[in-house]
């Protein structure tokens, strides 16, 4: 077993980043609510694009009782922008199945029975927020083991294996501070390009640094081209109002408030307004397993239409639209004043 925690404990203590949710090094249990839910805001996005993000939601709802209270639709609109719109479901039922219970439970088996809550999470609640020996692997301690060990199996089929090896490091005092050390020095030092072995508290213990392959490392297969999508966003607006229909709950952007469209989700329909529509040209929009381009069509009216509803302008804030929508507003925008 190798013996790298005293080193990095006592790098942690000296260079740990201030995060809104953590508590400094050594001074104690985190809050369960702040450690879950900056988890499940940093699922697939940076720290920087969290932090405003969780400093307004921990404002609007400063404890899990608060957000299990909240309106669905105003934790959907704070939320735009972050992605991932079953999160934000799974997070208000969450927020209510722990509410309902009066606790955050602390063991890792517990925590992975609540809505949104996987084998990462559930390990990062335990460890952060109530110090249990569990071991925490994000991408950043991926690459700190990767290295460490010198594995040279191609990512995602290392993954067990560096899961395997970051359990021979996890020390039983002082988890927690143990695994934000790991994911800090992963983003800080330990970087996916021109990694800082100079100043590394673990250089001495790192076999890839000793072989002169760690910037190579972890090594990835070549991912496969994203299959291309095409569909159309119907905007429909006049001078008073614009049309928007509310998602599905489940499925891509579910529960969003959306321009209607059709065709790149697999729907099929025609347009919600028996109208003269307008090509202004296409958006594109990267998702996780394809790339579309949405054909934006716009149209002046009154009348009634076919799907969604009409929404005043005055109420109207494109801030709260999922990240596709806003770019067909930004494409509509310069039309309607």
């Amino acid at each position: 077993m190798r013996e790298i925690a005293p080193k990095l404990l006592d790098w942690y203590d000296r260079h740990a980043r201030q995060l809104p949710w953590r508590v400094p090094p050594g001074s104690g249990r985190a809050d369960p609510y702040r450690v879950w839910l900056s988890e499940i805001m940093l699922q697939q996005t940076t720290v920087a694009a969290v932090k405003s993000y969780f400093e307004r939601f921990t404002a609007l709802w400063p404890t899990v009782e608060a957000l299990a209270a909240a309106d669905d639709e105003r934790v959907m609109a704070e939320w735009a922008g972050l992605g991932y719109y079953a999160r934000a479901r799974n997070l208000l039922a969450c927020a209510r199945a722990v509410a309902a219970e009066g606790r955050f439970p602390e063991t890792r088996a517990e925590l992975q029975a609540l809505p949104g809550i996987g084998p990462y999470t559930s390990a990062a609640i335990s460890a952060i927020a109530y110090d249990q020996p569990e071991t925490v692997v994000d991408g950043n301690v991926e690459r700190v083991v990767s290295r460490l060990f010198a594995v040279e199996t191609p990512l995602p089929a290392a993954k067990p294996e560096l899961v395997s090896l970051a359990e021979t490091l996890t020390p039983q005092q002082r988890p927690g501070d143990f695994a934000q050390a790991m994911m800090d020095l992963g983003a800080t030092i330990c970087t996916p390009r021109n990694p800082a072995c100079a100043i590394c508290p673990l250089i001495a213990d790192c076999d890839a640094r000793a072989a002169g392959i760690a910037e190579e490392l972890p090594r990835k297969l070549k991912k496969a081209a994203k299959p291309q999508r095409q569909g159309i966003a119907w905007v429909a607006v006049n001078d008073s109002a614009v049309l928007l229909e509310r998602r599905p709950p489940k499925g891509l952007l579910g529960g969003t408030l959306a321009f209607p469209s059709t065709g790149w989700d697999g729907s099929t329909a025609p347009p919600p307004l028996n109208a003269e529509w307008r090509s202004l040209g296409s958006v594109t929009h990267v998702f996780t397993h394809f790339s579309l381009d949405l054909d934006v069509q716009i149209t002046r009216s009154e009348d009634a239409p076919s799907r969604g509803a009409w929404h005043p302008l005055s109420e109207f804030a494109a801030a709260e639209l999922p990240g596709l929508m806003r770019k067909v507003w930004q494409r509509v925008e310069s039309e309607i004043g």
